[in-house]
């Protein structure tokens, strides 16, 4: 049972940073050279369509499955090398939601609300696109470094 949940952990680590990933290298660098009037209902359908079903579930697979993994221990004990690796991996999880929950989430509620409160596209862009962009890179960053340390977990 430790070697299936080790083995989900390092999945669902890997599919959650390889989503933040692609957001990162190509969705936005797409989107940036599009006009303010495309961008910004573009961005408010993705806020809409991408926290939901898998990507949900993956999200919290990525926590989940690391947490499992560390209270189930394999028969022969785990390593404090393993264990520090899973935890850390486990740390920075946590902290790319925090980054998420605390700032893109925001930024995501405000763009949409900039639609019933009539804020041109622009205004609407010039207020999310830029630190949007910072935080999902540090929330990229977070997930990657995440699955580099549960992979290392289940490899050493």
């Amino acid at each position: 049972m430790s070697t299936l949940l080790l083995a989900l952990a390092v999945v669902s680590t890997g599919l959650y940073a390889g989503m933040m990933l692609i957001f990162l290298t190509g969705i936005m660098p797409a989107l940036a050279r599009v006009p303010d009037e495309q961008f910004v209902p573009v961005m408010r359908r993705l806020n809409e369509a991408v926290p939901r079903g898998i990507f949900v579930l993956t999200m919290f697979a990525s926590v989940g499955f690391p947490v499992a993994a560390l209270f189930v221990a394999p028969d022969g004990g785990r390593t404090d090398t393993q264990q520090w690796l899973l935890i850390g991996g486990l740390v920075l999880s946590f902290l790319n939601h925090a980054v998420t929950a605390g700032g893109n989430v925001p930024l995501n509620t405000a763009l949409a609300a900039s639609e019933r409160t009539g804020t041109t596209d622009a205004a609407a862009r010039a207020a999310f696109e830029s630190r949007w962009n910072r935080l999902h890179a540090v929330r990229t960053l977070l997930a990657l470094a995440a699955f580099g340390l549960v992979t290392a977990s289940a490899l050493v």
